[in-house]
């Protein structure tokens, strides 16, 4: 067995054990860290592939981003294990018939799909315009592609994300009956005149004079 063969077996096989413990484990912390070690062991698998760039953006998404956002919505959420795991064990022959369907069609494809496939052959050597021989760089080759032959369907994706975050950010910003914010242009036109008000106040005040009906009621009550 070489290397590539050993680092392919060890990284499947903490995939797949780290995988299960994802939907087998209590905590939905713990469920989290162990999706992120899913995605490390998948990155590794990338790499033996030689398929640095997607190895690198799944680093980044998932494992920088996705995954640490998670972890935070987990924390901050405080969700309650056994509430969550309500009805499993009322659900668990159909997940268990779904997933033996699913191990038959990956031991189908492990077992008799990949005999006929190659191993990627390492990268040509090309030379470039100055004469000097160049590595042929899989990210360089993505990115001529991405720009020239899959420009348009680049400028679509980015169309409909840019929609999908304005959309987001107007849903968060739009009026609430408990939203106390002000305009700024209001604050902006405000003059100093109409912010405060002066008004003179008598250190000392008479008390009012009591009527005359209520003072001969007062009179009365104290003669008897």
């Amino acid at each position: 067995m070489d290397a590539t063969s050993f680092f392919f077996y060890l990284f499947s096989a903490v995939m797949l054990l780290s995988a299960f413990r994802v939907v087998t484990v209590r905590n939905p912390v713990h469920a989290v860290l162990f999706l992120m070690l899913t995605f490390s062991q998948a990155t590794g698998l990338w790499l033996l592939l030689r398929a640095e760039f997607l190895a690198i953006i799944l680093v980044l998404v998932y494992l920088g981003a996705v995954m640490v956002l998670f972890l935070f919505v987990v924390m901050m959420l405080d969700a309650h294990a056994e509430s969550l795991r309500q009805g499993f064990w009322r659900n668990f022959p159909l997940a268990l018939v779904v997933g033996g369907l699913i191990s038959i069609e990956l031991a189908i494809v492990v077992i008799g799909g990949f005999h006929s496939v190659e191993a990627p052959a390492a990268g040509a050597a090309v030379p470039d315009a100055a004469g000097f021989i160049a590595q042929h760089s899989n990210t360089a080759e993505l990115g001529r592609l991405i720009y020239t032959e899959y420009l348009f369907p680049l400028e679509v994706v980015v169309t409909i994300l840019l929609v999908a975050m304005i959309a987001a950010i107007a849903l968060t910003l739009r009026k609430r009956k408990d939203n106390k914010a002000i305009e700024p242009g209001l604050q902006l036109r405000v003059q100093p005149r109409d912010r405060v008000r002066l008004v003179n106040v008598a250190t000392v005040r008479r008390a009012p004079a009591a009527p005359a009906g209520d003072a001969d009621s007062t009179a009365q009550e104290g003669a008897s």
